[in-house]
């Protein structure tokens, strides 16, 4: 049976809305179009109109392109006693993480100018189409489903945070906890604002009334950006960064976001060794990627990639660079978020891989749009040199990173994860699974992982015991889950080999894979 193409995302609605675009003859770029703006009605803490992201687009007749729509720094910063920012405590269950929200965590969004950046260069169909499967699910209600409703209590500190927030997240039996799974969720006022947004073009958000009243929250709310900010944001074209690993061309996000430059540099120490000679899960291969990991993080220290805008692939990739720490591999091996991703492949051979955040977003809402705005300046991963550092008017950079790979067999793969910090280390084991140990996508993706940061070393159940037991009386620091989980990305990847189409979706964030046959 002829087939259409292949989507892996996060939410069975978001893969039925790139579906039911690719049955309407929507090319790939269509499809994830169309999906996004479904996540962020299915998938909302993890995707908004108020966030960023990129896209890495591989047209079946021309190269690659980055398209960063991800958040700028305001132009101008406000002192610290005249902003709302304020911390609050997400709780994981086996751990607390502190994020800061409020007006004065805004960054400038892009999601809506790449949106339509992205159907003007590459789309079939007009955007009044692409948005439909969107304010359908919106307007109709969707069902939480158990996944969902464990994100909402991790963040309910943010969703409860103001009384418009609590109006659409709040239980509907107690309003003191967040809506629960098999509740009924809708976004009456966010469909009605992408149907608007359809019509109109993306000048309402960055010009007409709903930039006004994102002006009006900020400015009488303690947040930075102005009017200047949002009619000045522009989407940013990048050539991809590409390097070989192995046989494998891969392109992946460029800087000055720093998750495909960091994935590249584990990649090249990587491929100074063989690691045919292992097993994959034996105690030396997660011994040797527990090192690369860690050696990773002390290289982006020592290339001064701060977060800020200044990854620079021409020092972290340098040969000169790399042998320093291929050398320390060597010698050693003798004796360390709020996001989603989508990937879509048409029968065309076009592919798109887009990954996408709002942070965990600030809990205010644009009124009458039901849109949460970002806290991308409240997030310790994008500031790691302390809040209110920022430089102003600057594309922040990002962990994200929306790759595509070419193998040898001509076989070509679309991957990407969410996971703050531990997105580059979910991509960097899937690419490892697939690429040296043959793995074929959903075993590469379902495997266990590792991530090692700041001195510790998070393993996932389902390990082999040897290498459990090795791995943790080499790390003193250590900490088993007990389950695959979400700390550990959700790497959602298709394959086109040959005249087939794979997918698979990462269970640890809800992931669904579907191939669209005629």
């Amino acid at each position: 049976m002829p087939v259409l193409g292949v989507i892996a995302c996060g939410h069975p609605e978001t893969a039925a809305a790139a579906e039911d675009i690719l049955r309407a003859g929507g090319n790939a770029f269509d499809a994830i179009v169309a999906a996004h703006f479904t996540a962020c009605v299915a998938e909302p803490v993890l995707a908004s109109l108020g966030g960023g992201g990129f896209l890495l687009a591989h047209p079946a007749d021309g190269p690659g392109i980055i398209y960063d729509f991800f958040a700028q720094t305001p132009r101008q910063k406000c002192p610290h006693d005249q902003i709302e920012f304020h911390p609050i405590h997400a709780d994981f269950g086996t751990a607390t993480q502190e994020f800061h929200i409020g007006p004065g965590a805004i960054a400038t969004p892009g999601a809506v100018k790449g949106m339509f950046a992205i159907q003007r260069d590459l789309c079939t169909m007009p955007m009044q189409e692409l948005v439909q499967p969107a304010l359908h699910l919106a307007r109709q209600g969707m069902k939480i489903n158990a996944f969902q409703a464990y994100i909402f209590n991790i963040i309910k500190p943010i969703l409860l945070a103001t009384p418009q927030s609590q109006a659409l997240y709040a239980d509907r039996r107690d309003a003191t906890q967040v809506i629960a799974a098999d509740q009924v969720l809708k976004f009456s006022a966010m469909a009605d604002a992408m149907e608007v947004l359809a019509k109109e073009g993306e000048a309402l958000f960055y010009r007409g009334e709903i930039a006004r009243e994102i002006v009006r929250l900020c400015q009488g709310g303690g947040g930075h950006l102005t009017a200047a900010d949002l009619e000045d944001y522009q989407v940013i074209k990048r050539k991809p960064l590409q390097f070989n690993y192995r046989q494998a061309r891969i392109s992946t996000n460029p800087a000055p976001s720093s998750g495909g430059l960091l994935i590249g540099f584990a990649l090249k120490l990587l491929d100074s060794v063989a690691l045919e000679r292992t097993d994959a899960g034996s105690p030396e291969h997660l011994q040797l990627l527990s090192r690369i990991m860690a050696l990773t993080n002390k290289a982006r220290v020592d290339a001064h990639i701060d977060g800020h805008g200044s990854a620079e692939s021409r020092h972290l990739l340098d040969a000169d660079f790399l042998q320093q720490y291929q050398q320390q591999i060597h010698q050693r091996s003798e004796s360390t978020r709020g996001t989603t991703h989508i990937s879509v492949t048409d029968r065309h051979g076009n592919m798109a891989g887009m990954t996408v955040s709002n942070g965990e977003g600030c809990g205010h809402v644009i009124p009458d749009t039901d849109i949460m705005l970002n806290n991308m300046l409240g997030e310790e991963d994008l500031n790691p040199n302390g809040f209110h550092q920022w430089q102003p008017n600057q594309r922040m950079t990002s962990m994200m990173a929306p790759s595509s790979v070419l193998l040898a067999d001509d076989r070509r793969l679309v991957i990407g994860s969410g996971g703050s910090n531990r997105l580059r280390t979910a991509i960097l084991q899937v690419l490892v699974n697939i690429i040296d140990f043959g793995m074929s996508v959903e075993d590469a993706v379902h495997q266990p992982r590792i991530h090692h940061e700041a001195g510790l070393l998070s393993l996932e159940q389902g390990l082999p015991h040897a290498s459990v037991t090795a791995l943790t009386g080499s790390h003193p620091r250590h900490k088993i889950w007990p389950e695959l989980n979400l700390f550990f990305g959700g790497t959602h990847c298709v394959m086109q080999q040959g005249n087939e189409l794979l997918g698979s979706g990462d269970p640890r964030r809800g992931g669904v894979a579907r191939v669209v046959e005629t």
